[in-house]
């Protein structure tokens, strides 16, 4: 799941990154085919090169190791609202089948849930206004669900073809990467359809831990496996990172 998502990243793509997984993965393409992508982080740090993961956007890991910091006002308005962001890298509790998330409440109310979760951050605005937005979750049936218990942060919302009468400045949510497989966004209906297959996962291991009738594409492909230089990358990160912290988010 974190070597998929790494691949997404390019020399010269600039990537507001989320805590956890999307760090991992954005983190992992910096150390491994992309020396030059442009990561930023909500706390106003641009180009952040950190040599352990981030416990969170405050960490100092992240400012010492950045080519400049700005303000929080500053990273929002004039980088990403105004277009800067080529793709958004988000994580999320619950995700339904237009790309709607999750991140502030289960179950229960809003006053009175079942967990409250850290909440919504600078997803909501990282999800409208980035050029495209990737999420990286795992993939359960609590996670994948037909209807939110709260959305955080908007994909389609309820009316997937009323894109044109939307504040949207992006393509929103264009790919989810789990630990089973690929979806993608389909342009017309804007629901996700299942574009490929981790190896050895089979296509009922994702219906299964899919809460809706899941799409999947004529030509369902398989991702590569992950590079030895890959799994190196990404080992050591997560070694230093559990040196560094006795802790680290191992998507697998």
């Amino acid at each position: 799941m974190t070597v998929a998502a790494a691949r997404k990243l390019h020399n010269g793509t600039v990537c507001f990154v989320g805590i956890g997984l999307p760090s991992a993965a954005a983190n992992l393409a910096r150390l491994t085919h992309a020396p030059e992508v442009v990561l930023i982080y909500e706390s106003g740090t641009i180009g952040t090169k950190p040599h352990v993961l981030p416990l969170s956007i405050g960490d100092g890991e992240l400012a010492e190791t950045a080519d400049t910091v700005v303000s929080v006002p500053e990273i929002f308005r004039y980088w990403l609202q105004a277009g800067r962001v080529d793709i958004g890298f988000l994580g999320a509790a619950q995700i339904d089948k237009f790309g709607n998330i999750n991140t502030t409440v289960i179950g229960g109310t809003y006053d009175a849930p079942r967990v409250r979760l850290p909440g919504a951050g600078g997803a909501p605005e990282i999800a409208t206004a980035a050029k495209e937005v990737t999420i990286i979750l795992k993939h359960s049936s609590r996670a994948f669900v037909e209807k939110l218990d709260f959305v955080t942060s908007s994909g389609y919302v309820d009316e997937p073809n009323q894109e044109g009468q939307s504040a949207r400045r992006g393509r929103g949510p264009t790919t989810v990467i789990t630990d089973l497989g690929v979806m993608n966004s389909d342009p017309a209906t804007r629901e996700l359809v299942l574009t490929a297959l981790h190896p050895g996962i089979a296509l009922e291991q994702v219906q299964r831990a899919t809460g809706w009738k899941l799409k999947v594409a004529p030509k369902l492909g398989v991702t590569s496996k992950p590079s030895v230089c890959e799994l190196t990358a990404l080992r050591d990160l997560y070694a230093r990172t559990t040196a560094a912290h006795g802790t680290a988010d191992r998507g697998e």
